[in-house]
């Protein structure tokens, strides 16, 4: 792919979000959907790299470059995560007490609402490819009740998750 243009897209992804993997769905659509650069599961990989280190939740982004193009296509990735944030000064500047009106205030949260759904969409067709068997099936389901229904930290839903992992690792 050129790189260029996979800049484009993954700036395509990072503007048009307003967090870390809202941008997730636009990635999915164009680089495994739209032009077959990288798959379900280096997407899936992708995020998880991006998730293991400190940061900030879209540093997966440079991952998918590096995915798609290699060394290239990871400051592809690069530049793309920042360049938003060069954007937005200017923008600061030019909304200035614009930012306050109620106008103003309904549209940023209806794309919020509309990024959080295509973020559900898109989660969901990466679990179905993401989960293989039933074990896997049971630690991604542990891991949501715990999440979705108790106050369980999520530092110790991942290490319990890894022991799952590594113990049918050992076992085979």
């Amino acid at each position: 792919m050129n790189v260029f243009l996979l800049y484009l897209l993954l700036l395509k992804a990072t503007c048009t979000t307003f967090s870390g993997l809202a941008s997730l769905p636009i990635i999915r659509a164009d680089l495994v959907e739209r032009y077959h650069v990288i798959t379900d599961a280096q997407l899936n990989t992708a995020v998880a790299a991006g998730r293991t280190g400190p940061g900030p939740l879209g540093i997966y982004v440079v991952c998918v470059g590096y995915q798609a193009a290699g060394v290239p296509g990871w400051i592809a990735g690069v530049l793309a995560v920042m360049t938003p944030a060069f954007v937005i000064i200017a923008l600061l500047r030019f909304l200035g007490r614009r930012a306050e009106l109620p106008a103003v205030r309904r549209v940023i949260r209806s794309m919020l609402i509309a990024a959080a759904g295509c973020l559900l969409a898109t989660a969901v067709t990466l679990a179905g490819s993401a989960i293989h068997d039933p074990f896997t099936g049971s630690v991604a389901a542990a891991a949501f009740a715990l999440f979705a229904f108790t106050g369980v930290d999520s530092l110790w839903v991942m290490l319990g998750a890894a022991a799952a992992g590594a113990v049918r690792w050992l076992v085979g």
